[in-house]
């Protein structure tokens, strides 16, 4: 057997994290394959894969630099081996979760790795490297997590997590025991975990966050032990524990004679916290907003307030100025405007809930979630345009300013998009290599893409306009292209510093507007310039005028242009949408 750690270090973490993130990968379609609550979209075993996939990435880089700084011989690095301590190695782990948290599953599981953190990392007269260190984490991280979740629901990831640190916490002897402790009470937990929550009694399985949770603890033990406890721990041994631990459901909605599975001392008097309003049944919102947000302590208690009367299943977890925020709603773009308000938000995905997303009940089968035919993707560069193209049934990938989206990101929005067949618009003639790279790795993924190349986010509202799941796919992409092709694309923005352009010298505050990438109209005032850009494009023809106000855009000006090509063209259409913190002032389309 090879050596294994008996204490926690730094060595320790990047083993755990390494074996879990194995271990995930192995349960990830099974997992996914359960996830019935809060919402039944399939993914929960891909959300905690990839938060997970964040952290491992995080502590492999603290390592890697390390071993830079030794390889030069100076530093602390050097005198302990290029090893990092473990409190930079489970720091980095949970700032890696936090940034890299999908779901409703990986932000819980994100916060339950940084309450870990807030023990191990403390400093005090010893290091918590040994037995009672672990068990105070795992109690610190079930509390941390209960108290990032709004509204608490038993049965849940959780609940699980609460059992885990309770079993650790009566648990004598090294590591390994404490952490095989915890295993055994997460296991009992899981599999009681129907007797708590109807929806999962109905559909015949265990709580998905939960079992995924199982797994990363089983990577614990498997760390400090060098023996992974999951052999019998398939789905088939779940549903036949299910089965005895779950009696019928009555018409009040509580499981009729539930009991714990034999051998099993969790039942469904274990008290812990959940995830979320228990109402999967009614169809719930429309929308899963995620974001991490640069805030103060202060404003993430309002934004907590606010998004709770918005939506349900909120979840926001992290600190020191870093905060991950998830929330099902109704109305993607006022969640992201309460972040606005709170903070800066960033990394911002709005997923739209399909009617193809609810499982099939009963324990007998348990199919993976059907993918849809078709699905869009599409980078938009503003929280408005987001919630625009979100309603729209689109996915989206947010770009700010100057913080373009990687291929990685498009080729997790294509995943989540979860469809056979993926039109992917980067809305951004800067993005067509990133995108490009994207849809090549999505299609050795299985997935049929078509990458139409719009330069702008109007183009891309004119593609979506025109789209329609149910004729061909190769007649759709057609369609798409050529309503975007169609669509001249200007923007109005103002010159941060002086340049040589295309209509001449322009200095640092001058109105730009500029007409297909290039600079066609200086002036010094918004609207004018707006107006100007409009003649110029309206003077080929045309039959509607878009209009995308940035946040930083006159208050007045939508009437005024609207005004204008009322009474100037008069076939011709106008619409105008809120586009939020896009860059530019004004975005302007012509079909």
């Amino acid at each position: 057997m090879p050596q294994v750690p008996q204490t926690l270090d730094a060595l320790a973490v990047r083993t755990w994290c390494g074996l879990a993130l194995e271990a995930l990968g192995r349960a990830r379609e099974e997992i996914d394959a359960i996830n019935v609550y809060p919402v039944a979209d399939g993914d929960t075993g891909t959300n905690l894969y990839l938060t997970v996939e964040s952290a491992a990435a995080a502590v492999e880089a603290v390592f890697a630099g390390h071993e830079t700084v030794a390889a030069a011989g100076t530093g602390r690095a050097s005198a302990a081996g290029g090893r990092p301590t473990l409190a930079d190695a489970v720091r980095a782990m949970a700032h890696g979760a936090l940034i890299g948290a999908r779901g409703n599953s990986g932000t819980i599981l994100a916060q339950l790795l940084r309450g870990m953190a807030l023990v191990l990392a403390a400093d005090g007269e010893s290091a918590h490297t040994g037995a009672g260190g672990l068990r105070l984490a795992l109690r610190q991280a079930a509390d941390s997590a209960r108290e990032a979740v709004a509204h608490p629901v038993e049965g849940t990831v959780l609940t699980v997590a609460a059992a885990a640190a309770e079993a650790a916490g009566g648990a004598e002897g090294d590591c390994g025991t404490v952490a095989r402790a915890a295993y055994d009470g997460a296991r009992a937990a899981l599999v009681a975990t129907p007797t708590q929550l109807p929806v999962l009694a109905r559909a015949g399985v265990v709580d998905a966050g939960g079992r995924g949770l199982v797994a990363v603890l089983a990577a614990l033990v498997e760390t400090f032990t060098g023996e992974s406890p999951r052999a019998g721990w398939a789905l088939g041994e779940v549903h036949a524990r299910v089965a005895v631990a779950a009696g019928p459901v009555t018409e009040a909605g509580v499981t009729a004679g539930a009991r714990p599975a034999p051998g099993d001392t969790a039942g469904a008097g274990h008290t812990g916290p959940g995830c979320a309003d228990d109402r999967p049944d009614d169809g719930g919102p429309a929308f899963e907003v995620i974001y991490l947000l640069e805030a103060e302590d202060t404003a993430v208690a309002r934004l907590r307030d606010r998004l709770d009367r918005l939506g349900d299943s909120l979840v926001v977890v992290g600190g020191d100025g870093l905060w991950n925020v998830h929330v099902h709603v109704d109305d993607a773009g006022a969640a992201v405007e309460a972040g606005v308000e709170a903070g800066r938000p960033h990394r911002i995905r709005i997923t739209h809930f399909g009617l193809g997303d609810a499982h099939t009940a009963g324990a007998a089968g348990l199919p993976p979630r059907e993918r849809a035919q078709r699905a869009v993707v599409a980078v938009v560069p503003g929280e408005g345009l987001a919630g625009l193209y979100a309603e729209a049934g689109a996915t989206t990938v947010l770009a700010r300013p100057g913080e373009p989206p990687a291929s990685g990101e498009l080729v997790d929005a294509v995943r989540r998009a979860h469809a056979r067949e993926v039109v992917l618009l980067p809305n951004d003639a800067d993005l067509r290599h990133t995108a490009a790279a994207a849809a090549e790795q999505a299609r050795t993924e299985g997935v049929r893409v078509a990458l139409i190349p719009t330069r702008s986010a109007v183009q891309g509202i004119a593609a979506l306009a025109v789209h329609e799941p149910g004729r061909r796919f190769d007649e759709d992409v057609v369609a798409m292209t050529s309503a975007a092709g169609a669509t001249r694309y200007a923007e109005v923005a103002v010159a941060e510093r002086q340049s040589w352009t295309m209509a001449g010298i322009c200095q640092a505050g001058d109105v730009l507007g500029l007409i297909e990438g290039d600079v066609a109209v200086i002036g010094a005032d918004i609207a004018a310039t707006a107006e100007a850009v409009i003649d110029r494009m309206l003077a080929a023809g045309g039959e509607m005028v878009t209009l995308v106000l940035g946040d930083e855009a006159p208050g007045a000006i939508a009437a005024r242009l609207e005004s204008r090509v009322r009474e100037t063209y008069l076939a011709v259409d106008t619409v105008v949408y809120r586009g939020g913190r896009q860059g530019a002032l004004l975005l302007i389309g012509v079909e």
